[in-house]
């Protein structure tokens, strides 16, 4: 059976993330719901390279579709468009080996966190607005305790049980433009709400709240301290998904700029 890449951006405010649920609205519930009507069939497999939960976003999402169908993938993507809500659109589709599958696969992945430092319009749905001063250069100075092969299990959970809780940070830098900060992160996986902890724990640390042997002592025993500072789902974006062969981009996706009032 055929086997097609599609590369996917989303608004995930509207949507209970990405893994579909009977009951609740989710991404991969209407992007099955968009291939079963351009298609035209029930008997197909969609894939995604991993979930990301409620309200968050994604700006390179990749999943893979596997579907009898002769029609070119370029047309499938237009009509499936067409039909998609204006919160989900398909950038890419491209036909693959049938031996490439779009999460094991994949070798990094980077997400991009937005910060306000000021109240803004776009803060519920797309940023999270801290409301105390931050000090970045804090923050910026206890990011390489984050950085290589480290056991994430005060920050997150694997999605089965029993799973190894090791995880590869390759790169973790925070930007600042106007009263935007942006703090990307590329590593090997993730686990369940890894990102937003480390992002809730790098706040307390801009707030005086933490110190650097606080972080030091997260990764050297368990604590469940990371859990209480997990940052609101609305700032994160899942940026891109790396597969073999991709260079790793050091900058991260701008997409909303906070400029000074």
């Amino acid at each position: 059976m055929p086997r097609f890449k599609l590369t996917i951006e989303y608004d995930g405010s509207r949507y209970r993330g990405w893994q579909f649920q009977r009951e609740a609205a989710t991404v991969m519930g209407k992007l099955m719901d968009a291939i079963k009507e351009v298609y035209k069939v029930s008997s197909y497999e969609l894939y995604g390279a991993g979930r990301t939960d409620a309200g968050v976003h994604a700006l390179g999402q990749v999943a893979h579709l596997d579907i009898d169908s002769a029609m070119p993938p370029y047309v499938a993507m237009e009509r499936m468009n067409e039909v998609l809500p204006a919160s989900i659109n398909i950038l890419d589709m491209a036909k693959v080996s049938p031996r490439f599958h779009a999460r094991y696969d994949a070798k990094h992945r980077s997400y991009v966190y937005h910060i306000s430092r000021r109240r803004t319009a776009f803060g519920k749905d797309y940023c999270w607005w801290v409301k105390e001063p931050l000090n970045v250069e804090a923050m910026a100075a206890v990011t390489h305790h984050f950085t290589g092969m480290k056991d994430y299990k005060s920050f997150g959970a694997p999605e089965k049980e029993g799973e190894s809780t090791l995880v590869k940070i390759d790169h973790l830098k925070i930007f600042e433009v106007d009263d935007s900060i942006l703090i990307h992160i590329v590593g090997s996986h993730f686990l369940w709400k890894q990102v937003r902890r480390m992002v809730g724990t790098l706040v307390q640390v801009g707030l005086g709240k933490l110190s650097e042997a606080d972080i030091d002592s997260f990764f050297s025993e368990y604590s469940t301290l990371p859990a209480k500072f997990t940052a609101p789902p609305s700032g994160l974006y899942l940026e891109h998904v790396y597969y073999a062969g991709e260079s790793i981009n050091q900058e991260p996706t701008w997409l909303i700029n906070i400029g000074k009032y």
